[in-house]
């Protein structure tokens, strides 16, 4: 095994994930397999219960975890599937060794961060690093983690500094991903930074084998130079990365660059120095993506707009679908609440911007989400999607909002509401998941890949997945719509096309005599990879961009 660490420094959010994505990218394109591990500092046992504005969207896996949204960028970049326990956190190593304190494994001896701590994170490594991710089920051949130099992160600092003598220096590599910025007020590259970060990092007993320098522009030849003097590596070991029109650029720089004959030599790696078939894939889709001149614009209408972090696997997928079907994505984040009534007499020029911005896009999207902030702004936005025959895709919050409003405005149920949002509603179409809901609030939810049954051939969303008889994707939800009321919405065109096996959960909706109106309990955004494109929001875009029904005809075949 072959282990590959990724640190940080000078900033956070530097892109320390793109870069160990791509590297991976670059490294299957060789013929090897690969496994990722991201580490995170922080004393939550996994990221559940985060807010979207603290660390972005939280990614949620096959098994269930719910994880840093850096495993689904492995996850896309790598094609691979990951698990729960590739996200290692500060939470749960202590858990783990409490439980071993508890349990009396270490007989009698003070428990402390060196050993016992660092010893933990190894051994998390390393049974980690041979769990398959591939669908063939072979053991990988590289791992790659990622960590950072804070203070909270130094135990773990302090593992791989350990490790590096347990691993040999031939299967173990560090890279250091700094920044390299340009203030405006001289126009000059600063390697200080850099500099202070890489002493830094020696400091702790770690030497970087390759510095990954981020700039907003290409770097000088000259400041190659400077950095590779002062930070004590060969030129060739000093990798540039500058700002990009797309991430599907970035493996592609890596290569340019020379990594994988670096890699070759020093990993000892069994690969030719050209990558395969599949970096040339890349390298279209990247030429692509830069040629691309038709546009589609989709609205986002979500409560979390001031991040684009927070909708990252959504905006991911809906690019997946928009490259697949040769259009430029053109995304309008829209915060619901500035649709609201209260919002046009408190500031009626930015209700009226909101609204403007709706009325313009080609299609309309409501996400998942949690609470009852933004929700009727949201629902406004359905009514006009369904009024309008605008697309619509609703996920997960956005497929139960999409009933509440059929109720309100189709049923003549205008009481009718979630009881996430109004426990004691009388018409309650949208109700709580009893076993999933028993207090406690980390992990409790109805959690990863569950399988959805088609009970109809007479389906938009199954003829895009390819007409199969049920479907796996990935959930993330604690209320579901109320299976004894179904029938009422369907006598008046809203029909549930897909449900669990048992056949007691509403997971899919379609709206007749609509170019395309669909809501998903699950969220189709998790499984989306760059080549394969998400069903749902392929249709989105398809119906968007007018060509969805010549699609249907063609068998589901994009045009060339």
């Amino acid at each position: 095994m072959k282990y590959i660490l990724v640190t940080g420094g000078v900033i956070s959010g530097i892109g320390k994930g793109i870069i160990a994505s791509s590297i991976g990218t670059i490294l299957k394109s060789c013929g090897l397999r690969v496994t990722a591990i991201k580490i995170d500092p922080y004393i939550n046992i996994d990221a559940g219960t985060f807010s979207p504005y603290e660390h972005g969207e939280v990614f949620v896996l096959n098994d269930g975890g719910e994880v840093d949204l850096d495993l689904g960028n492995y996850e896309r970049f790598l094609d691979i599937n990951l698990y729960k326990d590739n996200n290692i956190t500060t939470g749960k190593i202590y858990q783990h060794v409490i439980n071993k304190e508890r349990h009396g494994d270490y007989l009698g001896k003070t428990v402390q961060v060196v050993p016992h701590i660092t010893d933990a994170v190894q051994e998390w490594v390393m049974n980690q690093a041979k769990v398959p991710v591939d669908d063939d089920r072979r053991e990988p051949q590289i791992c790659l983690g990622g960590t950072i130099g804070d203070i909270e992160g130094m135990p773990f600092v302090e593992a791989f500094r350990q490790f590096q003598f347990k691993a040999k220096r031939e299967n173990f590599c560090n890279i250091h991903v700094s920044l390299v910025p340009q203030p405006n007020a001289t126009g000059e590259q600063k390697t200080k930074p850099t500099q202070n970060s890489v002493r830094a990092l020696r400091g702790l007993g770690l030497s970087p084998d390759l510095i990954v320098c981020r700039s907003a522009k290409p770097i000088e030849m000259a400041v190659k130079e400077k950095i590779s003097m002062f930070c004590h590596v060969e030129p060739e070991q000093v990798i540039f990365i500058h700002d990009v029109s797309s991430t599907y650029r970035v493996p592609i720089l890596l290569e340019e660059q020379g990594i994988i004959k670096y890699f070759k030599q020093r990993l000892n790696l069994p690969i030719d120095d050209q990558p395969s078939d599949l970096l040339m894939k890349w390298k279209k889709m990247a030429c692509r993506y830069e040629r691309l001149l038709k546009v589609c614009s989709i609205a986002l209408v979500g409560k979390y707009t001031k991040l684009s972090d927070c909708y990252a696997s959504v905006f991911k997928a809906l690019e997946h679908s928009a490259l697949a079907i040769n259009y430029k994505l053109d995304l309008t984040y829209i915060d619901s609440t500035e649709l609201e009534h209260s919002t046009e007499v408190q500031n009626s020029v930015k209700y009226h911007q909101a609204w403007h911005k709706l009325c313009k896009a080609d299609g309309i999207l409501v996400p998942g989400g949690f609470g009852i902030r933004g929700t009727e702004g949201k629902l406004q936005a359905i009514s006009w999607a369904r009024t309008k025959k605008k697309p619509f895709l609703g996920v997960c919050l956005g497929m139960q909002l999409a009933v509440v409003e059929f109720a309100r405005n189709c049923l003549n149920w205008k009481d009718a509401n979630s009881t996430e949002f109004d426990p004691d509603t009388k018409t309650p179409v949208v109700i709580d998941m009893p076993e999933h809901n028993p207090g406690d609030m980390g992990g409790t939810m109805r959690l990863g890949k569950r399988r959805t049954v088609f009970k109809t051939e007479n389906s938009v969303l199954r003829k895009l997945y390819g007409d199969e008889m049920f479907v796996e994707e990935r959930h993330r939800h604690r209320y579901e719509v109320n299976p004894e009321l179904t029938h009422c919405f369907e006598e008046k065109g809203l029909k549930f096309v897909g449900h669990d096996t048992e056949g007691n959960r509403m997971e899919i909706i379609e709206l007749e005599n609509h170019p395309y109106f669909v809501g998903v309990q699950f969220h189709p955004e998790f499984s989306s990879r760059p080549m394969k494109p998400s069903p749902p929001y392929l249709g989105l875009l398809l119906a968007a961009t007018g060509t969805l029904s010549a699609y249907l005809q063609r068998g589901c075949k994009l045009s060339p």
